[in-house]
């Protein structure tokens, strides 16, 4: 994975209306396909405005969400591939073009800024106009023929879930990749339903809040106050499974930027959150400080880390991120293949660590946010045959938020096609392990 920089300032003939967004978003979408970074904001340029950050975001992340399909219109319009500058341009464009429903004569008109702005593509202005007029004129048509979810997943994500889910499990989940996720938030004092009218949001089974437009997060109310924090619905569940804490010890590892650790710590836990990285560190710091809530930070590998066993050991373990797709377009294309044996390998060493960190009779919940059985289901499965001294606690429906969310083993399993009908959610495995006394 490339280094992330930050973003150049846009160049001076990017001045129209949009242009420092969009000359922003190309260089986040070069950066994930060319050097495999992740789309992040503190990589776009210092001066950029609060509303022009989050138009660049959006662009970028949009881009990289329909790069397949919006490839493919191209390489039927185009007499020949570009270089990757001027590929770029047309990608950003054509995506406005095809599924962000831009004004044709906008699209084209900023592409070709972008194309003159860049000594790098000056030269091929002429071409990048002439294909996006094409694309304008004759893209829909071609569109509307295309396999769009199949197209929109490279590869190996596709390979990887169709072997986990079959054919049609495969193309339900592409499918719900090309939707953006809503935004979901844990209320801190449990209770869902009067957040939910605060904010005029949906109060969903299993104790979130889902907000289907919620503009900027840190203008809503109780922000500030810390009376929630966001948290994908299917990635709350995990914490809620170890109940209330009772001034029990809890360790969260892995725990940074901190969801999981307010989650146990607004339960009722003592929480010692531990996480490798002292920057994820100083997020979960600024969390916990806003929210009011409680835990010993230390930053340490989990994998060397000694303590005095705890009641609740939770690893939200390290992964391939497929679950999260929704929210991180890029994920796909940022690597060659999922590494889904490396992330296993080390997914089996933090679990034995967590294991060893779980007192007898305790708890000890592995979760990932992916949606490839290797990382979930087969860990917790091939743990269980390891250790005779820990048993598996099945998950209720009413833990989970619905029945569907239970594999017949007793574990939580989500994937981004469950509950269309609310705006999905991202893929994650828990599985609830109890220590034998």
């Amino acid at each position: 994975m490339g280094v992330t920089r930050p973003a150049k300032a846009p160049a001076s003939g990017s001045s129209a209306p949009g242009q420092p967004a969009r000359a922003a978003a190309l260089a986040l979408i070069r950066r994930a396909l060319e050097e495999g970074a992740p789309l992040e904001d503190a990589a776009l340029p210092a001066g950029l405005a609060g509303p022009e950050r989050a138009r660049a975001l959006t662009l970028a992340r949009e881009t990289l969400r329909w790069v397949g399909p919006v490839d493919a219109v191209l390489a039927s319009l185009a007499e020949r591939r570009p270089p990757e500058g001027a590929l770029a341009i047309l990608r950003l464009a054509g995506t406005e073009l095809l599924a962000l429903g831009e004004a044709p004569h906008a699209a084209v008109d900023a592409a070709v800024r972008l194309a003159k702005a860049e000594g790098e593509t000056a030269r091929l202005s002429g071409f990048v106009n002439a294909v996006l007029r094409r694309t304008a004129a004759e893209g829909p048509e071609i569109w509307s023929a295309l396999d769009l979810p199949r197209l929109a997943t490279p590869d190996p994500l596709w390979r990887a879930l169709r072997a986990d889910w079959g054919r049609d499990g495969a193309r339900a989940i592409a499918a719900a990749h090309l939707r953006p996720a809503p935004l979901d938030l844990t209320p801190r004092d449990g209770n869902p339903e009067a957040l939910a009218a605060r904010l005029g949001g949906e109060a969903l089974p299993g104790g979130s809040v889902r907000l289907e437009r919620p503009g900027r997060i840190t203008e809503l109310p109780g922000y500030a106050e810390g009376e929630w924090w966001a948290q994908d619905a299917a990635a709350a569940i995990p914490a809620r499974l170890a109940g209330k804490g009772e001034g029990r010890r809890a360790l969260d590892l892995c725990a940074a930027p901190g969801g999981k650790s307010m989650q146990l710590a607004a339960a009722g836990w003592r929480v010692t959150a531990l996480d490798a990285s002292e920057p994820r560190t100083e997020r979960l710091r600024e969390n916990l400080a806003r929210t009011g809530l409680a835990a010993e930070i230390v930053v340490a590998d989990a994998l060397d880390w000694k303590a005095e066993p705890f009641d609740l050991v939770l690893l939200d373990a390290p992964c391939t991120a497929t679950g999260t797709i929704r929210r991180h377009p890029e994920l796909p294309h940022i690597r060659a293949d999922l590494g889904v044996a490396e992330a296993a390998a080390l997914q089996s060493r933090l679990l034995e660590a967590a294991f060893a960190l779980t007192r007898p009779g305790g708890l000890l919940i592995y979760a990932t946010c992916s949606l490839i059985r290797a990382e979930g289901e087969a860990q917790a499965n091939a743990f269980l045959r390891a250790h005779e001294d820990a048993a598996r606690e099945a998950v209720t429906a009413e833990e989970a938020g619905d029945a569907a969310f239970i594999t017949r083993a007793g574990d939580f399993r989500a994937r981004p096609d469950f509950w269309p009908e609310r705006g999905g959610m991202d893929g994650f495995f828990a599985a609830r392990l109890r220590r034998r006394a």
